[in-house]
């Protein structure tokens, strides 16, 4: 077959052997591979009271005991390790530990300035609950109350770890 422009085209054969993409889709159909996947199962809602606090430090003990690494004593080094990408937790008043995956609509929460203001302090939060492998997450739609840092524990503990408070201040501090 000859085209006005003088190029030759060819007639379409169809291939012997094989089926056509009509033919494949009803395959696919049949065989239950493109059917619609059941839905999701839906994530509880929760509202939870506890503390946020620096995962790294306490669940490794690096720098002592839990209730070291916690509240006023340990204020200082979670704001920085939750500035440098440490994963943050919200540790509830019956001892259970959620990671904080999210929080209010933000992408993350590693340096995000409203996770790092309320580090150590005690909130309520309201959010989904996701737990698979024995841990425990936490997207937090909303704070609904933060009550600050109300775990002073500082005077027990001293301020982990020491070098977290500047030399100057403590100078300050030395003076009458």
């Amino acid at each position: 077959m000859q085209h006005s422009g003088g190029a030759s085209l060819r007639r379409h054969r169809p291939r012997r052997g094989g089926i056509g993409p009509a033919a494949a889709l009803a395959v696919l159909l049949a065989s239950g591979v493109a059917r619609a996947q059941p839905a999701a199962p839906a994530v509880p809602m929760i509202t939870v009271t506890g503390e946020i606090l620096d995962t790294w430090c306490y669940l490794s003990g690096v720098m002592g005991q839990p209730d070291a690494v916690s509240g006023s004593a340990h204020h200082t080094c979670a704001v920085w390790c939750a500035a440098g990408g440490i994963p943050v937790g919200l540790r509830t008043d019956d001892g259970t530990l959620y990671m904080v995956l999210k929080l209010e609509g933000g992408s993350s929460v590693d340096g995000n300035p409203r996770i790092l203001s309320i580090q150590a302090n005690r909130v309520t939060a309201r959010g989904q609950a996701y737990s698979r492998d024995g841990l425990n997450y936490l997207v937090v739609d909303r704070v609904v109350e933060d009550l600050g840092l109300v775990n002073r524990n500082h005077g027990d503990f001293g301020v982990v770890p020491p070098f977290a408070i500047p030399d100057a201040v403590v100078e300050r501090a030395r003076r009458p």
